[in-house]
């Protein structure tokens, strides 16, 4: 009898699965029947197998009876697209500022390139995923974001306008939870509109944050490619107060994209 030959590097993947699944398991059984907001990051969208392999993962959590919803973003992909336009691209506390000519290509690749991809992938992975934007049905009702001294990078007092650059005013919750509800995964593209009608480009912290408020979520998750709040010797920080992020901020030992980050989550603490 001719004997069944194993590949190595797929009986390898199988263990390294086998392996996640365990490790997983206590959590998909904690949290079966409930809500989790995960903003995706651009950042960790590096290389299409890193793509594959979130999708993967979510159409698993959806598998196993949880409710994933994904709040992406797209800070890089944005940028190289700006690039190849000739369009400056300019940051100011983690905010990209946006004038008209960058909230197009803003909502053009979050819309048709990135929230795309992510849906394609998850549906392929054995999910069920429907992509949406804030904008859409004024899911994310918008307001321009107003700056803040302190709450950015920036040691000097100052007046900035980040121009369609916008924040949370409220959320239409049903639209969520009726997907939920038809068992989809919703993946929702960061954009708002205000009640006028103008478009606003949301930090994808920021709108994951209000989303999982208005969802009541469990659990709001922030992946990105770092390792996470680093101290001024570039060391790891498990875990931090409020004050010590306010201070940490205010003398620029934290700075960029990890701001949006740690108000988002210190909004959600309070």
């Amino acid at each position: 009898m001719e004997k069944t030959k194993t590949n190595p590097t797929k009986a390898s993947e199988w263990l390294n699965n086998a392996d996640i699944l365990t490790e997983a398991l206590p959590f998909m059984q904690k949290y079966a029947g409930l809500t989790i907001v995960i903003k995706y990051g651009g950042n960790a969208m590096s290389e299409s197998s890193s793509i594959q392999s979130f999708c993967e993962d979510v159409a698993l959590l959806k598998q196993s009876g949880l409710h994933p919803v994904i709040v992406h973003g797209g800070g890089p992909q944005i940028g190289l697209m700006l690039e190849k336009m000739g369009i400056e691209t300019r940051f100011e506390g983690g905010m990209r500022i946006t004038d008209e000519k960058t909230l197009e290509v803003v909502e053009l690749v979050l819309c048709n390139k990135v929230n795309k991809e992510i849906v394609t992938k998850i549906n392929k992975a054995g999910g069920k995923a429907a992509g949406i934007s804030g904008k859409d049905s004024s899911m994310i009702t918008a307001k321009k974001y107003e700056w803040k001294n302190g709450e950015n990078d920036s040691k000097e007092m100052k007046d900035i306008d980040l121009g369609f650059v916008g924040i949370p005013k409220s959320i239409k919750s049903e639209i969520i939870n009726d997907l939920i509800k038809n068992d989809f995964v919703p993946v929702i593209a960061p954009l708002g509109i205000s009640e006028e009608g103008v478009t606003y480009n949301i930090n994808a912290d920021t709108a994951a944050g209000a989303i999982a408020e208005s969802l009541k979520a469990k659990r709001l998750l922030i992946l990105t490619d770092v390792k996470g709040v680093l101290n001024s010797k570039n060391n790891l920080i498990e875990e931090i107060e409020k004050k010590e992020v306010e201070s940490m901020i205010k003398e620029g030992v934290v700075s960029g994209g990890m701001i949006p980050k740690l108000n988002t989550c210190i909004h959600a603490l309070e």
